[in-house]
């Protein structure tokens, strides 16, 4: 008897099942992959804001003279509202080189910022008498 070449009709349905269930057992981890990104991308701006104080202090010290420095009073000029344009309403740019312009991120006050990951608002406060933002 003369054997045809070529997958018979249960191994093909096998194959595509497995295949579906593999996909199936993926997709949550391929849906967090989003908010991952959104988390990280916070976390990285309020690690530059932190770190652009930090530096801002130390060129007053040197530049100052007095060896003590100062933080800045704000973090930026831009107006209350999204960080993003148009016009160009960038955040921190007094600490950050162009500052970011991020609709995530919301100028609420001279000391005060929020970030929205479309789930969950979180609050940041800058305090100019020590330096910190969190």
């Amino acid at each position: 008897m003369k054997r045809s070449k070529g997958f018979t009709l249960i191994e093909l349905i096998l194959v595509i099942a497995i295949l579906g269930i593999l996909a199936i057992s993926a997709l949550p981890k391929f849906l967090d992959v989003s908010t991952e990104a959104k988390q990280a991308s916070r976390d990285g701006v309020i690690g530059a804001v932190r770190a652009g104080i930090a530096l801002y202090r130390a060129n007053d010290m040197v530049t100052s003279g007095t060896g003590t420095g100062t933080y800045p009073a704000t973090l930026d000029t831009a107006t209350n509202g999204p960080c993003q344009g148009p016009p160009a309403n960038p955040c921190f740019a007094i600490v950050l080189s162009n500052g970011i312009e991020d609709a995530s991120w919301t100028r609420v006050s001279d000391t005060s910022y929020t970030y929205n990951d479309g789930t969950t608002t979180t609050t940041y406060t800058y305090s100019p008498a020590n330096g910190t933002f969190q």
